[in-house]
């Protein structure tokens, strides 16, 4: 089974702060780091590490050579990876004593997708392949009705949420991987059940993840709910531990795990990712999480 990633490829320029910048302040930031990052290429990392065979497909501007690169050393197939004049993808994160973060995005590169180009990338692809998706490029919608007419399976990560999301026909979703805000953004509620309550009533098909950061995560499939706790850890950077979290559930799912299986993998990932700064950097290989893993 292959798994095609047409995700976003970011350069992340990585701020240190003792707190956030408020509106109208100057402050001085700790230390500076640039990474590799973007959602879509974090999780294509992600699923390499965890032993998924991958491909990505996406766009990447001149300054994006070194994340083609990573990607490659990291075993991910960057044949569908197209190379443009438009500058690359980045993003500026804050990330504060107590390891979280803000981040602001230039879409760059990463919105240079040709309609045109769609169909080529996906007559490589058959029906039950995985699709994997988030916000962070242009066409969404396009690659979301291509993969439904080869019969794939779609993963969406509608992150960031914005009116985009708006547009995607979910009846042709299989997975949707939220975090509580977005969960509470596509369905105005803010418990977990109930919000897949109302998802189910409208997309049946569909199946649902909801990461709850210290409370762990839970997942939604028909008629069965699984439950995951957290492995408590001293938190560094929490940039790129969902999209960790993200790349391991599916990667386990390419395996024949379990639900509950894919989960555990999963959070030990994520929670290796948050002790560690970057995103790209953070992410653990599938030997560093079977040793986390006690049991």
């Amino acid at each position: 089974m292959k798994v095609l990633n047409f995700g976003s490829l970011n350069i992340d320029y990585v701020y240190h702060v003792d707190q956030f910048v408020l509106p109208g302040e100057t402050r001085s930031a700790l230390s500076q780091e640039i990474n590799a990052g973007g959602k879509g290429l974090n999780q294509s990392i992600a699923l390499a590490r965890a032993g998924a065979e991958v491909y990505h497909a996406g766009c990447i501007g001149k300054e994006g050579q070194f994340l083609k690169e990573l990607l490659e050393e990291t075993g991910v197939n960057t044949t569908f990876l197209k190379e443009v004049r438009a500058p690359q993808g980045n993003a500026v994160i804050e990330v504060d004593a107590h390891g979280e973060n803000r981040i602001l995005l230039i879409h760059g590169s990463n919105d240079a997708i040709q309609k045109e180009d769609i169909p080529e990338v996906f007559s490589h692809f058959e029906k039950g392949d995985y699709l994997v998706l988030q916000n962070e490029i242009n066409c969404l919608k396009e690659i979301v009705e291509e993969g439904n007419r080869k019969g794939m399976v779609i993963f969406l990560n509608p992150s960031p949420y914005n009116e985009t999301i708006d547009t995607i026909d979910l009846t042709k979703i299989n997975w949707l991987l939220v975090n509580e805000v977005e969960m509470a953004q596509i369905t105005n509620e803010s418990s977990p059940k109930e919000a897949y309550e109302i998802l189910h009533q409208k997309y049946p098909q569909l199946s649902l993840v909801v990461t709850l950061g210290h409370q762990g995560s839970i997942a939604f499939d028909q008629d069965k709910v699984y439950e995951e706790g957290i492995y408590k850890v001293e938190a560094v950077d929490t940039t790129g531990a969902g999209d960790t979290y993200t790349g391991y559930f599916i990667a386990s799912l390419t395996k024949g795990k379990a639900i509950q299986e894919a989960m555990h993998d999963a959070s030990i990932a994520s929670a290796i990712s948050v002790t560690r700064k970057g995103a790209a950097p953070s992410i653990p290989t599938y030997e560093e999480v079977k040793e986390k893993d006690v049991s």
